[in-house]
């Protein structure tokens, strides 16, 4: 199997466009042609991850943090990020990144940890914005099933927990062939009348290449007309943070103790306690402050991350439970995601979860 059958796998579940602007998901370093003999799944690449890798004579390695953010003019071992990636070229190691863009998918980082934690309806704290786009095009009666399923199977008609979704209007069009022409019907210099449907779909819109490619290969007409047309709706299939639902309530102090266990953290920071019982629970993994107002405005009793600023904790008493649980706590489990999606695919494949704990911060 190579190396690229994986890869593209891990981007079916989390497409790289749906990163975030500053990130730098995806391949980091190597070959996708090369042939997999293993993949070690892990949090951060360090030389000890590689050194694990090299030690279990794997080639791939896949990480949520990527290991380059920044461009580099030389590498000369300065530092543990260039001395990780002289060992990883130099053992013809594949190196694989799934940051924000594992984060913003359905499914993704924040799914696992409201898994983790027992929540419910599990829903997205802030969708996407601006990324959809409608599909609208004309066919034939008799084509028009063709079509549309041609569309549906490159992910055009998501709709929540729907699929397959579109919206069709019978009408009639006209067209004159013109010399030269192959037309699927009609006769060249004669106006035409053709019973049509008006099929009318949604999709993301990094998709609008591949939906246009499937389009015209299942469209009967030798000149298919389409329209599409920017959204406004949110994307509530993607976006950052997750909320969602306890079976049953908890005291807030039972619900940190229990989410001090889960996440095996060492020090668990939190506000005041408001006295409420919680059962909404917002969430969000890594560096995730950015969405307290979000969590406050979805009536959530309690907002969980990785990391909160000092001053972030002003101005919210009574609001809202802060619980700041770590970042490499808060994201340990993204590895159990890899290894299902991957399992899942290539049962046979040699994969292991790295043992190695790559949290750089201690505590005494």
């Amino acid at each position: 199997m190579k190396i690229k059958e994986i890869v593209c796998a891990l981007e079916q579940f989390a497409p790289l466009p749906l990163q975030d602007g500053f990130d730098n998901a995806g391949l980091q370093i190597g070959l996708t042609d090369a042939e997999a003999a293993g993949a070690l799944l892990c949090l951060d690449v360090t030389e000890a991850v590689l050194d694990e890798a090299i030690a279990l004579g794997y080639n791939l390695v896949i990480s949520h943090h990527p290991l380059i953010f920044k461009g580099y003019k030389s590498i000369t071992g300065k530092d543990y990020v260039e001395r990780c990636i002289l060992k990883a070229i130099k053992n013809d190691i594949v190196i694989y990144s799934a940051h924000t863009n594992l984060d913003n998918a359905q499914g993704g980082v924040n799914f696992k940890i409201a898994e983790k934690i027992g929540l419910k309806n599990i829903r997205i704290l802030e969708p996407r914005e601006n990324c959809l786009m409608k599909l609208v095009t004309f066919v034939p009666f008799a084509q028009a099933d063709v079509v549309r399923q041609a569309l549906f199977s490159v992910g055009c008609g998501n709709v929540g927990n729907y699929d397959s979704c579109s919206y069709n209007l019978n009408g009639e069009g006209t067209f004159r062939a013109k010399e030269g022409t192959h037309p699927f019907c009609g006769t060249i210099g004669e106006l035409h009348r053709e019973g049509e449907v008006r099929i009318e779909t949604i999709l993301p819109s990094f998709k609008k290449a591949e939906a246009i490619k499937a389009l015209l290969m299942a469209h009967p007409y030798e000149e298919p007309v389409f329209d599409l047309y920017p959204l406004q709706n949110d994307w509530k299939q993607a976006g950052a943070g997750v909320v969602g639902e306890l079976e049953r309530a908890e005291t807030e102090l039972d619900f940190l103790k229990r989410i001090k266990k889960t996440f095996e953290v060492g020090c668990l920071r939190h506000n005041k306690l408001t006295g409420r019982e919680v059962r909404k629970v917002a969430l969000c993994g890594g560096a995730g402050a950015f969405l307290l107002s979000q969590a406050i405005h979805s009536g959530a009793d309690v907002f969980i991350t990785g990391e909160i600023k000092y001053h972030d904790y002003f101005g919210h008493e009574g609001n809202i439970l802060m619980a700041e649980i770590g970042h490499y706590e808060s994201e340990q489990y993204t590895k159990e995601i890899f290894y299902s999606i991957i399992r899942d695919l290539f049962p046979n494949f040699a994969l292991q979860l790295s043992k190695v704990n790559t949290n750089p911060i201690k505590y005494l």
